[in-house]
């Protein structure tokens, strides 16, 4: 059983990397108030901190997350895979042979764990390689919990080795699924989610997420913010978070001041008590669509009552939670798909999580897409626009004139050319703007080389919407340009990311030529997946549905996809004949169902 803290622990400075204050006194010296106001002073002390890359978190785990306070072997720190009291079902060292590709199974690999989800904030820097809120964990587990809050588990669908649960929730107001943590790190997770929305204030009130309240402050669901206020309390500060805190502020000069001080949490946020209260608030009424774009749809309500107080309103699109309003009574949400119809209700809520009866549902339809939208059969960015040439390593933003798409690129330069010019990247990231995509890509080819003399064959990471596509790979230095090409096959809004280079800073390579084509829906399906060699029933269903192989000739991956592209059920690597799928909230679902680089979708109606 680890130790304790319930006072304050000066950190060790150690060799620095990035500007880690010495003296916490004066690091917090301006955080003198209580509430949103305390919240937004700390946002001022820990905002700008040194981003390492998303590659540097392995880098990071090192010295944050290594075990010198359980078994203390050395081995990598998994908040997914510890016992406490008992003897860990598996274990990962820090070097590079065990960090995720392909995993089936517990103990195959980790990999990198955002408490917040990607999706969430489409994969956008510095937030993607934040270590505060990022933790080594398994592979499997991570994949199990997809994108879905952490909370407090009714009935469990799954269990992990180490007894964490995935299931239905019992967080008052939250019909939705939910990840539970056991019990020894429950407060760890719940101070990340303190952090983060401290950390990001400036931009959390934009994110639509289950756990968020659509504002920045209180910037977390009440029903949430009261369970991780008790998560918080009830596992207290460890030896091993402040030895975590104090070695992630070495590399990125930041600190998590809810480890500092953990009375910050009742300064900012209260007691989270919502008292008894029972009744629900009235319903939302004469719910009314304004202004619509491709991507967009303005949404207004006339106030419902209660007879305490409405905290929120939760909007549901097509039967799912789609965003809160922040209490007030129009929205505006973002992230839609073009010429699509969307059923829309709103729900009113109190703090203790008494909801409302849905309101009226209306249909919204958004318009056509123009944006990004493709030139013939394919979409060129050729980064003719990119900034004057340059040799020093920095973060890089253009828009492409004939496109209108705007980029960035961090840890590169633009003195280096391949068919022309080119933009040559480190240890950062090539990414697409959020809504410039708007047709989605059928299919993405990149060219690539590495450049100077140094370096090994190695590859890049192609994520769309957050999602990792495929390898891009670049041959060692001095080799011939590569040119690949991956089948993507997603619709709607589509967010392209270029990130995660294997060989670190050890190789520069340059990207040209990035083409992709629009998603066409009579080309997702390929013939060479039978699709009579399936099933998927009952559908319609209640949230319950299998799927059944009839025959099965190599390994195959699942996903399920909400229609507005968020991944809620992940299974890869299998070869068993059926899988269940349980617990889906009402709405429509897209089955992805990808045996090597073909892949099949299917629709899936929950009533």
């Amino acid at each position: 059983m680890r130790i304790r803290i319930t006072t304050l622990l000066l950190f060790i400075f150690n060799l620095t990397f990035a500007q880690c204050p010495t003296n916490l006194t004066t690091y917090y010296s301006s955080a003198t108030g209580t509430g949103a106001t305390l919240k937004t002073q700390l946002y001022n002390i820990i905002k700008g901190h040194t981003d390492q890359g998303y590659n540097g978190l392995y880098t990071t785990y090192t010295t944050s997350d290594i075990d010198h306070f359980y078994e203390n072997d050395g081995s990598i720190m998994d908040m997914y895979s510890e016992r406490p009291t008992a003897a860990d079902p598996y274990n990962f060292s820090s070097g590079s042979t065990q960090r995720c590709g392909n995993y089936s199974a517990e103990g195959d690999c980790y990999n990198r764990e955002h408490i917040i989800p990607q999706s969430v904030f489409s994969s956008n820097t510095p937030m993607v390689s934040d270590a505060h809120f990022i933790p080594p964990t398994d592979g499997k587990v991570n994949g199990m919990r997809s994108n879905y809050p952490h909370g407090n588990v009714a009935t469990a669908t799954w269990t992990s080795l180490n007894g964490g649960k995935l299931g239905t929730s019992a967080i008052p107001g939250y019909s939705g699924t939910v990840f539970e943590p056991i019990n020894e790190f429950k407060g760890d997770i719940a101070r990340m989610y303190f952090y983060f929305v401290t950390r990001y204030e400036n931009t959390v009130a934009g994110y639509s997420y289950g756990a968020f309240s659509g504002n920045n402050y209180p910037a977390i669901d009440s029903a949430f913010l009261s369970m991780l206020i008790t998560w918080h309390n009830n596992d207290p500060v460890s030896t091993f978070e402040i030895a975590r805190n104090n070695a992630i502020c070495t590399r990125q000069g930041n600190r998590n001041p809810y480890i500092d001080h953990p009375e910050w949490v009742a300064s900012v946020w209260g007691s989270g008590g919502c008292g008894t209260d029972t009744q629900a608030p009235t319903t939302p009424t004469n719910l009314t669509v304004g202004t619509i774009t491709s991507t967009t749809i303005s949404l207004s309500w006339n106030a419902s009552t209660d007879n305490v107080a409405v905290t929120n309103y939760d909007i549901y699109v097509d039967g799912v939670k789609y965003a809160s309003s922040g209490g007030t009574t129009s929205i505006t949400i973002n992230g839609l798909n073009p010429s699509t119809t969307y059923a829309i209700y709103v729900v009113a809520k109190d703090c203790p999580g008494n909801n409302s009866i849905a309101s009226t549902t209306i249909n919204a339809t958004t318009s056509a897409g123009t944006g990004g939208s493709c030139s013939g059969t394919s979409t060129l960015e050729n980064f003719e626009n990119i900034p004057a040439a340059s040799s020093t390593y920095t973060t890089n933003t253009w828009t492409n004139a004939a496109t209108s798409i705007s980029w960035t690129a961090t840890d590169s330069r633009t003195d280096q050319t391949l068919t022309t010019k080119s933009i040559t990247i480190k240890n950062g990231a090539l990414t697409s703007a959020t809504g410039n995509i708007t047709t989605g890509i059928g299919e993405l080819t990149v060219t690539t080389q590495q450049k100077f003399s140094t370096g090994a064959a190695g590859t890049f990471k192609l994520k769309v919407n957050g999602n990792i596509i495929g390898d891009i790979p670049f041959n060692a230095a001095g080799g011939t340009p590569l040119t690949t090409t991956l089948q993507v096959n997603v619709s709607g809004n589509a967010v392209i990311s270029i990130d995660t280079n294997s060989n670190g800073t050890a190789s520069r390579v340059a990207f040209d030529d990035l083409t992709w084509t629009c998603y066409d829906n009579t080309l997702a399906t390929t013939t060479l997946i039978n699709e009579n060699s399936f099933k998927i029933f009952p559908n319609p269903s209640n949230g319950n549905f299998k799927i059944e192989f009839s025959e099965l000739n190599e390994d195959y991956s699942i996903e399920v996809l909400t229609s507005l592209g968020q991944r809620v059920f992940e299974k890869i690597n299998l070869n068993n004949r059926e899988v269940n799928i349980n617990n889906l909230s009402k709405g429509i679902y897209l089955v992805k169902i990808t045996k090597d680089s073909n892949t099949v979708f299917k629709k899936v109606i929950v009533e």
